[in-house]
């Protein structure tokens, strides 16, 4: 997994390339992650190719979020597919992750 990155506006755009986001690659997602939240405090995450995740997926951007929070720093999320927006509200992780539907949105929610 190559996480690609970008800049938008100050804040930095982290698209994640893989359909599944579960067990078998979170541990990597959550190193890949490392130094982009060592260096940036507003992310905004793509997971607009993601079409599976499961309590790992969800697990791993949750700790990605507490270390960026603790940096007093934030981590949005956008382009969720809805099967993927469902498992979000089944869990009621939509109350802890701001989550819109675009990549302008992400960018504008950090003003």
């Amino acid at each position: 997994m190559n996480l690609e990155t970008a800049d938008s506006d100050g804040v930095t755009i982290v698209v994640v390339p893989v359909e599944r986001l579960d067990a078998s690659n979170s541990k990597e997602f959550k190193k890949l992650m490392e130094p982009i939240m060592a260096q940036n405090s507003k992310i905004a995450v793509d997971l607009a190719a993601v079409r599976f995740m499961d309590s790992s997926g969800l697990g791993a951007l949750l700790s990605c979020l507490r270390v960026v929070a603790n940096q007093q720093g934030d981590l949005k999320l956008f382009g969720m597919k809805a099967n993927v927006r469902a498992l979000f509200e089944l869990v009621r992780m939509h109350r802890i992750f701001e989550i819109v539907s675009t990549q302008d949105s992400a960018v504008e929610a950090f003003k």
